[in-house]
């Protein structure tokens, strides 16, 4: 009995020193609940010092990223083997239940080595810190990663925050603020009082349907996923990549896809970098469909109605907002223009977007600023409220 017992602990040895050296757990997709930790799906893990990707975990980025206070983000996307995502032309793709998307918010530590506690180094989100698929977390400062699950009925969100040791990040249903300070280039400091949303704020982003008032996923659109993105592999174009390893189908041939400009991109025309602006951060709301309907003011990209577009449209109920302005957008004059005034504001009662942001996007709104400027539409015209030029913008 001693000698079977002896070669059981050294079978039971062997069998734990290779579970040690496989492969981890496989993403486990939770059909209902609201599992405590992030670990407990199993997307990502912390080893080595770095945040890397569960097998089956894609990461992607979008030609322009939403905003959010200068927020570096890790997204990736996650389906359950066997299943696809269905191309769509203009809207999110069709994903199927059992998929995951992550988005992991994050900011670089400052170059300059002062951890200054809370101090974060403020740099354009297209410069990603992420390499082989993994984030160095010497280098960074992980938030917090929002999950949206699609489960039989409907899209849930959940917040998860990292705790400080960046070892685990835990949900939190109610939110969470978390104090910052953004560190630039030229040593100037801003105080950022982060907010992580809690769980009923997720909508007030990712209810693109005013009349179904379910949640959606914004930002996986094709025009905004056409581009290239380096894997570990190498580089590859995204949407071939997500039809190459099974995760996309039904994808049409390249010149039929559509692709917005990058606004950060200097080379790329002025009218294509703002209004890809204006689509990924304000297009969710603003269109035919989404909550801000009612307000005439449409800046998702299929819109090309100059009046839909805000030029030489009066608001209907701004209020504060306004800023004793008369039209959403006056073409050759940004700063007698609404949108710029509320996008170069922090005042709650001000601002746009209201929620998502507690700092101004200065170079966001110097590039609303500049397209605004150089636009040549008339308001000068026999009805009120109509541009005199039915064209496209000059630019």
């Amino acid at each position: 009995m001693g000698t079977l017992m002896v070669r059981g602990m050294v079978v039971a040895a062997a069998l734990l020193a290779l579970a040690g050296c496989g492969k981890p757990p496989a993403v486990h997709f939770f059909e209902q609940g609201q599992p405590a930790t992030l670990d407990e799906w199993q997307l990502l893990r912390v080893r080595d010092g770095h945040l890397s990707l569960n097998d089956g975990v894609v990461p992607y980025d979008l030609n322009t990223p939403l905003f959010s206070d200068y927020a570096h983000k890790l997204r990736t996307v996650w389906m359950p083997k066997g299943q696809a995502a269905g191309y769509q032309p203009e809207h999110a793709f069709d994903f199927p239940v059992g998929t995951i998307l992550s988005k992991t918010f994050y900011y670089p530590l400052p170059a300059t080595g002062d951890a200054g506690g809370n101090a974060v180094a403020r740099t354009p989100p297209s410069q990603s810190l992420l390499h082989d698929e993994r984030l160095d977390l010497s280098k960074v400062r992980l938030i917090e990663t929002r999950l949206l699950i699609h489960r039989k009925d409907g899209w849930v969100a959940l917040p998860y925050v990292w705790n400080h040791a960046q070892t685990a990040a835990t949900l939190q249903r109610t939110g969470a603020s978390v104090e910052l300070e953004l560190l630039a280039a030229d040593g100037s400091r801003e105080a950022l009082h982060y907010q992580v949303p809690d769980q009923n704020q997720c909508a007030g982003c990712h209810v693109t349907d005013n009349r179904s008032r379910r949640l959606q996923p914004i930002g996986p659109k094709a025009r905004h996923l056409n581009r290239d993105f380096d894997y570990a592999a190498g580089r590859d174009n995204q949407l071939a990549h997500l039809a190459a390893i099974g995760y996309l189908k039904h994808l049409p041939a390249p010149e039929q896809v559509p692709r917005m400009a990058d606004a950060s991109d200097p080379g790329a025309a002025l009218e294509a970098r703002a209004r890809a602006y204006l689509d990924v951060n304000c297009g969710h709301c603003h269109s035919r469909t989404g909550p801000a309907i009612t307000s005439g003011l449409w800046l998702d990209a299929p819109t090309q109605d100059h009046l839909k577009l805000g030029m030489c449209k009066q608001p209907i109920a701004a209020g504060k907002g306004t800023g004793d302005r008369r039209y959403d957008i006056q073409p050759g004059d940004a700063e007698a223009s609404i949108i710029a005034f509320r996008m170069d504001s922090d005042d709650p009662a001000v601002m746009m977007p209201e929620v998502g942001r507690a700092v101004v996007h200065r170079e966001g709104v110097a590039l609303i600023r500049q397209w605004i400027d150089a636009l040549e539409t008339s308001c000068d015209t026999g009805g009120e409220g109509q541009p005199g030029n039915t064209g496209p913008p000059a630019v």
